[in-house]
C-alpha cells in the first residue's frame, strides 16, 4: 500500500473469498464505485470460477463508466493461495452448500413442530449450517494464515459467531472481525420513532449513539440516544400507544399486504421484549424470534404472522436466485447498468478507517477476550461496539449483562462451543456418533427447540436426518 499526495491510498489488495456472489457483490462493487480515497486490485476467488469471472468482467464494466469515482481493477483467481498472497483485506462472503441444504435446515424440523424464520444462525438451521460452514473456514483460516497472515480479515457469512470463532481458533493471531448490519436496522427504527415522537429532524441514523451488548442477531441496546436525548423512555412512550400497529405506522392497521415481503416485519418482537427486559432488541424480528424459545413468537406460521413478522421460505430463495441469475446475465451483457446509491453496508467505511483515512465507531462481532461483556466466557464471539482506527480495532467495554439477558444468551453461547467441537472433532474418521450426540445436544440445549417439548429419541432421528441431507459438504471420511 502507499499513500498518494492528495491523501488518497492506492494499491490496495483485497481477496474476495466467494467473488462469484450473484448479489453482495455488487453491492460491494457499488461502495468500492462511490469512493474515490482508495483503489487498488480485488482479487475473487470462488468453487465456481465461471460466477467470478462474470463478476471479474461485470465489476470491470463498472469501474470504467464515466461516473465512478473509484479506481479499482478485478482478477479472478483459480486458488485461495493465488488470492490471499499479499493481500491487506480479505473480505469472505460465501453460501455453505445450497439452497437445496438450506431447505432442509429451514423446513425439516418442521415435522417435530420447530419453525424457523431464517434458519441462517441458531435453531436447528443455523447449527447444521455451521456444520458444513465450519470446515469451509478451517480451510480458509489455513490459507490466511499461510498466505496473508497480517491481512484484516472481513467476515459477513452467517453463521456470523461461529464462523468467526472458527477463524481464531484455527489461526489465533488473526486480525479478523464479522460485520453485520443488523445493528443499524434497529439504530433506522429509532431514528424513525424519535422523530414521530419529538418532532425532530435526524440527519443520519448514526446520530443515534448506542451501546452494543450481546451475540450476533441476539444484540441489545442497553444505552440509546440522539441529540442528546434518553430514547428510552422515547421508545417506551411509543410502544403504548403503537404497539399493537408496530413500526412503521399504517393507515390502516389491520392491512397486511406488507407480508407479501418474506423479509418484512413490524417490529412488534422487539417491542415486546422491550417491555419484559427493559432493553432495545437489536436485530430483525426474524432473527430475534428464533433465539426465544419455541412456544412464543414462533409456534406455528398464524403465531409468526400476528406478531407481524414474515417467514422466509427457501422457496422463495430458490426463485430469487434464479432472478439474481437473469440480472448477472444483463450486467454482463450491458443491458442493465448498477446504480450508484449508497447501499448501507459498513464495509469500505470500515476498510478506510483501518487504512487510517478515518476513525469509526461500529458495530463488531470478536472474541470476548478484552472482557467487553465480562459475564461471558472470554472465548464466546461477541457482539459490541468498537473503535475502527488505523490498522487497529479496539473493542468498547460494553458492560454486563443483565441476569435477564444473561440467561437468555447463554445457552446460544454454550451451543457455539459444542458445535464447533462436533465440527471439529466429532467429524473425524470413525466418530460419527460422537458428531450426532454433540449436535442433539446442542439442539436439546436450544431456546426454539425447548419450546417444543420434543423427546430425546425425536430430536436424534432429526439430527440424523438433517445431517444425511448437507452429507456431501462434511469432511471427507467423517464417517
Amino acid at each position: 500500500m502507499r499513500y498518494t499526495e492528495n491523501g488518497r491510498v492506492r494499491d490496495i489488495q483485497i481477496a474476495y473469498i466467494g467473488g462469484g456472489s450473484r448479489g453482495w457483490a455488487w453491492t460491494f462493487m457499488t461502495d468500492l464505485a462511490m469512493e474515490e480515497r482508495i483503489g487498488g486490485c480485488i482479487r475473487l476467488y470462488d468453487i465456481d470460477h465461471e460466477a467470478a469471472e462474470r463478476n471479474r468482467v461485470i465489476g470491470t464494466h463498472l469501474m470504467n463508466r464515466e461516473d465512478t469515482k473509484g479506481e479499482w481493477t478485478f482478477e479472478n483467481t483459480s486458488s485461495l493461495k493465488e488470492a490471499l498472497q499479499g493481500a491487506d483485506f480479505v473480505v469472505i462472503s460465501i453460501l455453505p452448500g445450497t439452497f437445496d441444504e438450506m431447505e432442509s435446515d429451514v423446513h425439516l424440523p418442521e415435522w417435530l413442530g420447530i419453525y424457523q424464520s431464517v434458519g441462517d444462525t441458531a435453531g436447528p438451521g443455523g447449527m447444521i449450517r455451521a456444520l458444513r460452514a465450519i470446515p469451509m473456514f478451517v480451510e480458509i483460516a489455513e490459507a490466511i494464515r499461510d498466505y496473508a497472515p497480517s491481512a484484516w480479515v472481513i467476515n459477513y457469512t452467517n453463521p456470523m459467531s461461529l464462523l468467526v470463532k472458527t477463524l481464531y481458533s484455527v489461526f489465533p493471531q488473526i486480525k479478523a472481525f464479522g460485520c453485520c448490519h443488523e445493528v443499524f436496522g434497529t439504530q433506522k427504527l429509532l431514528k424513525g420513532i424519535y422523530e414521530h415522537e419529538t418532532g425532530d429532524t435526524v440527519d443520519d441514523f448514526h446520530e443515534v449513539m448506542v451501546n452494543v451488548v450481546g451475540i450476533n442477531h441476539f444484540t441489545w441496546f442497553t444505552e440509546a440516544s440522539c441529540h442528546g436525548r434518553d430514547l428510552f423512555p422515547i421508545y417506551r412512550n411509543y410502544i403504548e400507544k403503537y404497539f399493537d400497529q408496530g413500526y412503521p405506522l399504517s393507515e390502516d392497521p389491520y392491512d397486511l399486504s406488507w407480508m407479501e415481503d418474506v423479509f418484512a416485519c413490524r417490529h412488534r418482537v422487539k417491542m415486546d421484549l422491550f417491555c419484559r427486559y427493559g432493553a432495545i432488541a437489536a436485530a430483525g424480528d426474524r432473527h430475534l424470534a428464533e433465539f426465544m424459545p419455541g412456544n412464543e413468537y414462533l409456534k406455528d406460521p398464524d403465531t409468526a404472522r400476528e406478531w407481524r413478522f414474515s417467514l422466509t421460505p427457501v422457496s422463495w430463495r430458490k426463485k430469487d436466485l434464479q432472478r439474481r441469475l437473469a440480472r448477472s446475465e444483463r450486467l454482463l451483457k450491458g443491458e442493465e447498468e448498477i446504480s450508484l446509491v449508497p447501499t448501507g453496508e459498513e464495509g469500505i467505511l470500515l476498510i478506510k478507517a483501518l487504512l487510517g483515512l478515518e476513525r469509526v465507531v461500529s458495530n463488531v462481532n470478536i472474541p470476548n477476550t478484552a472482557r467487553q461483556i465480562p459475564n461471558l466466557p472470554e472465548t464466546a464471539i461477541v457482539e459490541t461496539n468498537a473503535v475502527f482506527s488505523r490498522d487497529s480495532v479496539r473493542p468498547i467495554s460494553a458492560g454486563a449483562l443483565s441476569d435477564d439477558l444473561y440467561q437468555l444468551i447463554i445457552p446460544h453461547v454454550n451451543n457455539h462451543e459444542l458445535i464447533y467441537q462436533a465440527a471439529v472433532n466429532g467429524m473425524k474418521k470413525g466418530r460419527k456418533e460422537k458428531c450426532i450426540s454433540l449436535v442433539t445436544d446442542a439442539f436439546e440445549n436450544d431456546s426454539l427447540v425447548k419450546g417444543h417439548h420434543p423427546s430425546r429419541e425425536e430430536l436424534e432421528a432429526l439430527v440424523r436426518d438433517m445431517i444425511r441431507n448437507t452429507e456431501q459438504y462434511l469432511p471427507e471420511g467423517w464417517e
